[in-house]
């Protein structure tokens, strides 16, 4: 039987205070898709459930082929999420979660307490815990059941404070994933040489993907770690 992947997509569609739309970023979803959905079992949610936001920034930017081909042909993927609520106290249930990155996340799902819930349950269950450029500030302050910082001590990576910088959204964000990555992960926080350079860290069952180039990457290692 096919490995089941649980596919986490923001529900939040405007970036912070500026009057701009945001959401998942296009590559990011259609890149791990196009790695795993022959091999896995995926299950697409998000916190409202529904269609999920895409980023129309993100379709300006993607023009490679798996991201063309993703958002023509698989629309149903982000249109039908389910709700991430209906997802607690089953991780039994699937091999592997990973997170979709954008700007979204950063709003609804970085302290979100269903989400937390699930990392936690995820992670106690022994399954794979994953997300690419923004997402993996969703784990900056996910406890386990003891207390402790499910990333302390554990080199991880995510969209850098250059990148933000240089796309202009400094401001526009809660807090910086490269901050408060480091700090959680005592100083762990890793990076390419340059912005923008594509970047996976793989910890353990703790995979994380630094920007858009590295998204097939962490599809990838999300495959190699489920055997697929």
């Amino acid at each position: 039987m096919a490995p089941k992947v649980l596919f986490v997509l923001t529900s939040h569609n405007k970036l912070g205070s500026l009057d701009k739309p945001t959401g998942w970023y296009l590559p990011e979803l259609a890149h791990p898709y196009h790695v795993l959905h022959n091999k896995t079992d995926i299950t697409v949610a998000s916190p409202k459930g529904g269609e999920a936001p895409l980023d129309p920034a993100s379709v300006e930017a993607a023009k490679d082929d798996v991201s063309v081909n993703f958002l023509k042909n698989n629309e149903s993927v982000w249109k039908n999420t389910q709700k991430l609520d209906d997802f607690k106290g089953k991780a039994a249930d699937f091999d592997a979660i990973f997170y979709v990155g954008g700007h979204g996340p950063m709003f609804d799902l970085v302290d979100s307490p269903t989400s937390q819930q699930l990392i936690r349950e995820f992670w106690e269950a022994g399954k794979i815990v994953s997300a690419v450029c923004h997402a993996p500030a969703v784990f900056y302050n996910a406890k386990l059941s003891d207390g402790s910082l499910l990333v302390a001590g554990k080199e991880i990576t995510a969209f850098t404070n250059a990148e933000e910088e240089q796309a202009g959204l400094t401001d526009a964000v809660p807090f910086l994933p490269e901050d408060a990555l480091n700090k959680a992960s005592g100083g762990k926080f890793v990076k390419a040489a340059e912005p923008w350079g594509e970047k996976l860290v793989v910890s353990g069952r703790l995979i994380t993907g630094q920007n858009p180039a590295s998204a097939t990457a962490v599809g990838e290692a999300i495959a190699k770690a489920l055997g697929v």
